[in-house]
């Protein structure tokens, strides 16, 4: 993976595992952009079983993978958020969360039994979950003539791209996404194709 692209998870998924001596580990993914995701994963899952004892997460973000964050929530230090990190990183997953609620049963766990509840919960949902490689774009507002529109159309036919939030009207104006390495080229592309009449904001992406 590099920073033009990224490793993440398709969507949410939910998954429980067979019991542990009477206790219950259920499993969230999801794919993230920022800590509110985080928070809302969190509270759902407080909504959803109201009955756990622990709620403990992991999250990495960043298109470097650079950020991250672990919770035990309660648990013994090291016994629940390292695991699930673990089970993240070795997907080289970023822009993506693990929530995994525990149930009490009755028998304590242990802390060796603890990292292995925990971190077996994460791979067993991370195994159900479908993972996607992202491109990172830029997003690119166009705006031109409507004398223009056989040009342009061609470059983005030709560039395999599909505009998005088009209006139409004696101009036209809408807005691209282009793999980040790309977006040089595309623009001297659309300029020379259009004389230099098109014009063309760039928004590049926001670290998480």
């Amino acid at each position: 993976m590099t920073s033009r692209s990224y490793r993440t998870v398709a969507a949410r998924l939910q998954h429980e595992p067979l019991k542990i001596k009477g206790s219950r580990h259920i499993a969230t993914v999801a794919p993230i952009t920022g800590l509110a995701d985080v928070a809302a994963m969190i509270e759902q899952a407080r909504s959803q079983f109201p009955a756990a004892n622990h709620h403990a997460y992991a999250w990495r973000l960043g298109f470097d993978r650079g950020r991250f964050r672990t919770s035990d929530d309660g648990e013994p230090s090291g016994t629940a958020g390292k695991p699930i990190l673990s089970r993240i990183d070795r997907l080289e997953l970023t822009r993506t969360a693990v929530v995994v609620s525990r149930i009490f049963g009755g028998v304590k766990l242990g802390v060796g039994g603890l990292i292995r509840a925990y971190g077996g919960a994460a791979a067993e949902v991370l195994e159900c979950a479908e993972v996607v490689e992202r491109v990172v774009t830029a997003a690119i507002a166009i705006t031109h003539a409507y004398n223009l529109s056989g040009s342009v159309k061609a470059v983005l036919h030709q560039s395999r791209l599909t505009p998005r939030n088009a209006k139409y009207g004696a101009e036209t104006s809408f807005i691209v996404d282009v793999p980040i390495n790309e977006v040089d080229a595309f623009l001297r592309v659309i300029r020379d194709a259009t004389s230099d009449r098109a014009e063309c904001a760039v928004e590049m992406p926001v670290e998480d």
